[in-house]
């Protein structure tokens, strides 16, 4: 895959510390730049535990939140106090810690009956708010242990989407089926791309993701190809275990 960076850390919580680290640093490049920070959050334990750190007093205070705009790279067709729900999980650990207003927050309504009219909405949210095609200042992206990154599925026919920027996914391979996701297109174009992968499970996928010949079809987090420099991994040992050289 593109050249990219991959730093082997010890444990879920050095992940953490990590991205909020490079969290801070990207939100005030643009504060400098006096231009809103927009992100593109992602689910899982693994993500929730940056959330968590973020929302902390060491964290809360680096970071000027009227600034930051924040999006979501997939999310499942729950209603929004689902325990499954991607935004649940971030309103509970990062919004309402944080006092973030409503207006920041662009929840994928993803509860609608109809998932292709809920995509174009989305859709028409990001055009909104970029007035282009979308570019975020940092993409968060987690893996699971089958490859998946947001909601793009080995084999699924949304990874040879071009056209549009969100889609949706009706059979996904573990539950719930139903789901939206943004489209490669719009992940590759981030300024900055972070994989957080964590867990000794996942360690066969990472290989095969980093150093294998396996194609992105069966693997799609393969498919993030943003461009040299703009590509980090932050896994901790148990992930890396069967990474060669590291």
């Amino acid at each position: 895959m593109t050249a990219c960076r991959v730093e082997v850390v010890k444990d879920v919580a050095a992940i953490a510390r990590a991205a909020a680290e490079l969290f801070v640093k990207l939100a005030a490049q643009a504060a400098r730049a006096r231009r809103p920070f927009h992100v593109l959050l992602a689910g899982g334990t693994t993500p929730k535990t940056l959330y968590t750190v973020l929302a902390s007093a060491e964290y809360r205070s680096r970071v000027d939140w009227d600034r930051v705009a924040f999006f979501f790279g997939d999310e499942r067709a729950v209603p929004p106090d689902h325990p499954q729900s991607n935004y649940r999980m971030a309103n509970e650990v990062l919004f309402r810690p944080l006092g973030i207003a409503e207006s920041s927050i662009h929840r994928m309504k993803a509860e609608a009956e109809g998932l292709n009219a809920a995509a174009a909405a989305y859709e028409g949210e990001l055009r909104a708010s970029f007035g282009a095609f979308p570019r975020f200042d940092l993409v968060l992206l987690g893996m699971g242990s089958d490859g998946h990154t947001a909601s793009l599925f080995p084999g699924s026919p949304v990874l040879k989407e071009q056209s549009q920027w969100v889609a949706p996914v009706l059979d996904a391979p573990k539950p719930p089926p139903r789901r939206l996701t943004v489209t490669l297109p719009v992940l590759n174009a981030g300024h900055q791309v972070l994989f957080m992968v964590a867990g000794r499970r996942k360690a066969p996928a990472l290989r095969e993701v980093l150093e294998g010949t396996a194609s992105p079809e069966q693997y799609p987090a393969k498919c993030i190809q943003p461009g040299p420099e703009r590509l980090r991994w932050l896994v901790d040992e148990a992930a890396g275990a069967e990474l060669q050289g590291r």
